[in-house]
C-alpha cells in the first residue's frame, strides 16, 4: 500500500511539473548552478524581476556600492572641478590610490580611480568634494536608492567598507542593487557617462602637480561575455565576493546583482554565476509586440440630453465610450509561459451630466496577475442634462430666434 500510494504521488507530481515544464525545469537548473548566497535577474526596460533568489534579503554589499557614488557625483558634480583630498580620504584602507592630504586632482580623473581600480580614498575625496561630508553624502546616496524605489537599502560608506550606524549595518539586496545599476546604466541624464567611464580599460592622469597614475579596469566580465556594457565588483570579509553588472545586445537588457558570492579562494565564483544569470535571460526571454485592443459596450445615459437636440421629454440614449488604442503598443520582455490577459471595468449606466474627458472605466493589461497597464476610458461627447432651459437654448439655437 505504501508502495502503491508513493507511485500515486509520484505521476499526481510529474502530471504538475508537465503542465509548466520549461519554466520549472530551466529555474531548477540555473538554482543548482548558482553559488551567490543572494541574486536577482532584471529586465533592464521594465525593471521586472525575471529570477531571483533571496533576492529581498538585506546584506553587505561592499564595492559595489561604489556605482551609487560615481552617479551622484556625475549628476551633482563638475568634473573638471579640483577635488582637494583630506585627512580622512588619504588615511582610508588599501584598496587605495595613496593620495595625501592637501594633493588635489580633478574629479573626472578620481571616477575612473574609483570605477577601474576601486580606490577606497577616491570615494571618501568624492564624497567629501561632493556633500562637505561623508555623512552628508551617504544622506544623499539613501535619497536617491528611495527614489529609485528601492525597498531595503542604508548606505553608511561612499566605498561600501563595512559599517554599522543607528539605523543598522550598511547594506543593500540583490534586487536593490539591480535598480540601482538600471537606473545608472540606462536611466540617469549621466547613464552615457557612467558607462564610458566602467567600459575602459584603462586611464592615465596625473594630480595638479603632476603626479602620475594608471588605472586598469578590474571587471574582467567586460571581455568575457559579448554584450556586457558595465560592472562593478566588491570583496568584504563581511559581504564576500559581489558583483552588479548590466548587459545590452539584440535589443535586450539585463542587470544583475550577486551577493555574498563565496569568499577566498573563491574569487572566480562571481564570474560564472554572471554568465549564468544572463544566458538564463537571453535563453528564457524575447522581447514581444504588445498590442492592446478590445470592443466596448456602449454607455447609457439617463436624463440627458444631446447638444442641439430638441428633446420636449427626458430621453435615454448611449454614448461611446472613447480609448486611443493606438497609444498602448509596447515591446515587453516575456517568457513562454508569460500570459499578457485585458480586462474592461466600465460604467454601464450614468446620470446626467457627463463631463467631455470624464473616465467612464479601465482596461487592465495583465502580466500573469499583476498589472502591467492601466488605460482610462473616456467620455467622447460633454451630456448637460436635461432642463427646460437647456430646451430653451437649444430651441433658441435652431431657430435662430
Amino acid at each position: 500500500m505504501r508502495k502503491f500510494r508513493f507511485v500515486v504521488f509520484f505521476l499526481v507530481f510529474a502530471a504538475v511539473l508537465s503542465c509548466f515544464p520549461c519554466q520549472i525545469n530551466a529555474d531548477i537548473n540555473l538554482n543548482n548552478r548558482l553559488y551567490s548566497k543572494s541574486c536577482a535577474l532584471m529586465d533592464g526596460d521594465s525593471g521586472r524581476v525575471l529570477y531571483g533568489k533571496e533576492e529581498t534579503i538585506p546584506l553587505a554589499n561592499a564595492s559595489t556600492t561604489k556605482i551609487m557614488t560615481c552617479i551622484l557625483a556625475l549628476e551633482l558634480g563638475d568634473l573638471e572641478s579640483i577635488v582637494t583630498a583630506s585627512q580622512n580620504a588619504s588615511a582610508q584602507p588599501k584598496v587605495h590610490l595613496g593620495m595625501q592630504e592637501g594633493e588635489e586632482f580633478y574629479l573626472k580623473d578620481l571616477l575612473y580611480a574609483l570605477m577601474l581600480e576601486s580606490y577606497n580614498d577616491s570615494a571618501v575625496a568624492i564624497a567629501e568634494h561632493i556633500a562637505g561630508s561623508t555623512e552628508a553624502f551617504a544622506g544623499l546616496m539613501n535619497e536617491k536608492a528611495a527614489s529609485l524605489g528601492c525597498e531595503d537599502t542604508h548606505f553608511i560608506t561612499p566605498n561600501g567598507l563595512d559599517a554599522t550606524d543607528e539605523n543598522g549595518m550598511h547594506h543593500t539586496t540583490a534586487e536593490d542593487l539591480c535598480r540601482i545599476m538600471k537606473y545608472c546604466a540606462w536611466d540617469s541624464p549621466k547613464a552615457e557617462t557612467f558607462l564610458a567611464i566602467t567600459e575602459c580599460r584603462s586611464y592615465d592622469f596625473s594630480d595638479l602637480d603632476g603626479r602620475s597614475f594608471r588605472c586598469t579596469n578590474k571587471n574582467s566580465f567586460l571581455d568575457m561575455m559579448d554584450g556586457a556594457i558595465t560592472g562593478k565588483t566588491g570583496f568584504t570579509a563581511t559581504a564576500g565576493y559581489c558583483y552588479v553588472a548590466a548587459y545590452e545586445k539584440d535589443g535586450k537588457k539585463f542587470c544583475i546583482s550577486l551577493l555574498a558570492c563565496g569568499w577566498p579562494n573563491n574569487k572566480a565564483y562571481k564570474w560564472s554565476d554572471a554568465k549564468n544569470l544572463f544566458t538564463y535571460g537571453i535563453e528564457n526571454y524575447e522581447k514581444k509586440k504588445i498590442k492592446v485592443t478590445r470592443e466596448l459596450n456602449n454607455i447609457l445615459v439617463k436624463d440627458g440630453m444631446k447638444e442641439k437636440s430638441l428633446q420636449f421629454w427626458k430621453q435615454d440614449f448611449y454614448i461611446e465610450p472613447e480609448v486611443e488604442f493606438e497609444k498602448y503598443c509596447f515591446e515587453y520582455l516575456l517568457s513562454e509561459e508569460d500570459r499578457v490577459t485585458v480586462e474592461v471595468k466600465q460604467e454601464t449606466i450614468l446620470y446626467a451630466p457627463v463631463k467631455k474627458g470624464q473616465k467612464l472605466g479601465t482596461i487592465l493589461v495583465k502580466l500573469n496577475e499583476e498589472i502591467l497597464l492601466e488605460i482610462p476610458i473616456t467620455n467622447k461627447e460633454e451630456i448637460p442634462k436635461w432642463s427646460l432651459f437647456g430646451l430653451g437654448k437649444c430651441i433658441f439655437e435652431a431657430y435662430q430666434l
